[in-house]
């Protein structure tokens, strides 16, 4: 007879519970550092890499308190249901414990890397409790918040390293972000169908329809944006080459391929393990990132 699997150790359900596999969306920190031919200036790489430490350890602590808040309608998801919290396997005073002093701790720490930085890192803690608690129950600011704080895990990385905010940086990542959000909502939406609303209502005021849509919108303004970067005299300026635009190609796959996942493959729930599980798409942004340096970089 097969041997049956006991209870996880609590100190397991609460790693599970801090989702390091989520961890790779942090990575947006590290732009700053690169398009501001940083990576040579060891102590800029040291703050980036606490900056990415911080926001991991903020990251955790949002999904810790939104596991809580969100326990009742996760155990009628069909994935989000084997989750510690969801499943009872931790219970919510213990996670909220660990939320509190992972969340103080990374605040000391941001503090260490400047005021500027400890600012944002306050904002995203803030917003992200905020789309915990309400904001993912309004219409449109659910993903505009969602865009919000990978936009500010970008800005952050730049404060953490003392460089100017890019526009580009802004405009680029806000849209990217965006163009993720919505197509997570579209895989919830087709994943839960008629149970969507039980699940999270204001899943009830999306449709397929609308979210293809707006993603058509997003994904078109992403692409452009990014086109407009690489060939700006602003661009070729700063780098002293134009050759940034041969970089072009890296986005469009990844794009078209993450859209190929989310329509014929019922994937994008997780864009975190969406990317990181997918040969192609992985290697796609894997060499985007390599030209990249290697341009800006000569």
């Amino acid at each position: 007879m097969p041997s049956r699997q006991g209870p996880r150790p609590g100190f397991l359900n609460i790693l599970i519970s801090l989702r390091p596999g989520q961890w790779t969306k942090n990575l947006f920190v590290f732009a700053a550092l690169v398009f501001a031919q940083r990576l040579n200036d060891t102590d800029a790489v040291l703050k980036a890499l606490v900056a990415f430490v911080v926001f991991c350890a903020l990251s955790s602590t949002v999904y810790l308190i939104n596991d809580v808040l969100d326990r009742e309608q996760d155990q009628r998801h069909p994935l989000k249901a084997t989750r510690p919290i969801a499943s009872g396997a931790l219970s919510p005073a213990p996670a909220l414990g660990v939320a509190v002093l992972l969340g103080a701790a990374a605040m000391i720490v941001a503090l260490g890397l400047g005021w500027q930085f400890f600012q944002m890192a306050s904002a995203y803690l803030v917003l992200l409790i905020a789309y915990s608690a309400f904001l993912k129950h309004l219409v449109i600011i659910d993903v505009l918040t969602i865009a919000a704080g990978f936009t500010l895990r970008a800005t952050a990385g730049a404060a953490a390293i003392d460089v100017p905010i890019s526009h580009w940086l802004l405009v680029c990542t806000t849209l990217l972000a965006l163009f993720i959000a919505l197509s997570k909502r579209r895989h919830e939406l087709t994943l839960l169908t008629e149970k969507a609303i039980d699940h999270r209502p204001i899943l009830g005021d999306y449709t397929p329809y609308l979210l293809d849509q707006m993603i058509a919108v997003v994904t078109a303004s992403t692409l452009i944006a990014y086109a407009f970067y690489t060939i700006s005299p602003e661009t070729t300026a700063k780098f002293g080459t134009d050759l940034l635009s041969l970089t072009i190609p890296f986005p469009l796959y990844g794009i078209f391929r993450y859209l190929y996942l989310v329509h014929r493959h019922a994937q994008g729930g997780s864009p975190a393990e969406l990317v990181v599980n997918d040969r192609p798409l992985l290697v796609c942004v894997a060499l985007w990132a390599l030209s990249v340096i290697l341009i800006i970089y000569q």
